[in-house]
C-alpha cells in the first residue's frame, strides 16, 4: 500500500495521503514520497491544477508522526518544501486545492495552508497542538497562521492551542467553502473545473505575481516586473484569448 498515492484526471493531478490507520500522520517515508509527488506534478506540463487530499474518515493529517517523525532534511513536507521552514523551499507554481476533513493538526494544518484554495468538510478541525503538548521545533505553521488569520485568532491557536472548526475557519477567510463530508469530492472537482476554465499560464503568472508582491510594500509590488507575466505576453494562450474575445467564443487553452 502506497503511503502517498498519485493519480491524474485530465489536467488535474491528485496527491492523496494514505495512512489512515495513523490519521495520516507524516513519517520520514511519507515526507520523501510527498516531495516526489510535488516534483512530479510541478514539472509535468500537462498538469494544470494539483489537488491534495487524504484517505480515511477521521483525519486529513494529524501532523508529524511522534513515533517516527520526518527529519525534513531532504523531503518536502516537514519543515521544508511547500512549507518553507527548516528545509528547502519548493514553491508550487500551479494552483493547489486542498480538501480537508476531520483532524487537520500541526504539520497537517501547515500543509493545508500552503494551498491556494481550501475546501473543508464540516468535520474539519484545525489546530496547533504544539503548545499544549509542550513541543515546538519547526514553526512554519505559526508563520503561516499569523499571515492568513486575524492576529488574535492566530495567537489564540498558537499560544493556547485553541482549535477552529470548519465554520469558524470560513468566517475568518481561511477556507473557501464548507461542505458536508459526502460532498467534498464533488466540491473539490467543481473548484478544479473553475481553475481549468482559466488559462493555466495566466493563472500561474498571476499566482507568481501575487505571492512575490507580498514580499515588499504595495508601491514596490506595483513597480516590479514579473517573469511569468512577461512570458505570457508572447504565449499561444494570450493569442487564443484575443481571438476568443474578438470571435465571441469560449477560449481553448493549450498551456503553451
Amino acid at each position: 500500500m502506497a503511503l502517498i498515492e498519485t493519480s491524474t484526471v485530465g489536467h488535474v493531478g491528485y496527491i492523496t495521503l494514505n495512512r489512515p490507520q495513523a490519521l495520516n500522520a507524516l513519517n520520514e517515508e511519507m515526507d520523501q514520497l510527498l516531495g516526489a509527488a510535488w516534483d512530479k506534478f510541478e514539472t509535468e506540463s500537462g498538469i494544470w491544477v494539483i489537488v491534495l487530499r487524504a484517505n480515511g474518515e477521521r483525519a486529513f493529517c494529524a501532523g508529524g508522526d511522534m513515533h517516527a517523525p520526518p527529519t525534513g532534511s531532504s523531503g518536502l513536507s516537514f519543515g521544508g518544501g511547500i512549507t518553507g521552514i527548516g528545509g528547502r523551499l519548493r514553491p508550487i507554481s500551479k494552483p493547489v486545492i486542498c480538501a480537508t476533513h476531520g483532524h487537520v493538526l500541526g504539520l497537517g494544518f501547515e500543509i493545508a495552508m500552503c494551498a491556494d484554495i481550501i475546501v473543508a468538510a464540516t468535520t474539519s478541525r484545525f489546530a496547533f497542538p504544539e503548545a499544549r503538548a509542550g513541543i515546538i521545533e519547526h514553526c512554519g505553521v505559526v508563520h503561516r497562521a499569523v499571515r492568513q488569520l486575524p492576529h488574535h485568532v492566530a495567537m489564540a491557536m498558537i499560544l493556547a492551542s485553541e482549535p477552529l472548526d470548519a465554520v469558524q475557519a470560513a468566517q475568518y477567510g481561511l477556507v473557501n467553502e464548507v461542505v458536508a463530508p459526502d460532498c467534498i469530492e464533488q466540491a473539490t472537482a467543481r473548484w478544479a473545473e473553475k481553475l481549468l476554465a482559466c488559462s493555466p499560464l495566466a493563472a500561474r503568472a498571476a499566482k507568481e505575481a501575487a505571492l512575490a508582491g507580498l514580499e515588499g510594500s504595495l508601491p514596490e509590488a506595483l513597480s516590479r516586473t514579473y517573469p511569468g507575466i512577461s512570458r505570457y505576453a508572447d504565449s499561444g494562450d494570450r493569442t487564443e484569448a484575443i481571438g476568443a474575445w474578438s470571435e465571441r467564443r469560449n477560449p481553448h487553452w493549450t498551456g503553451m
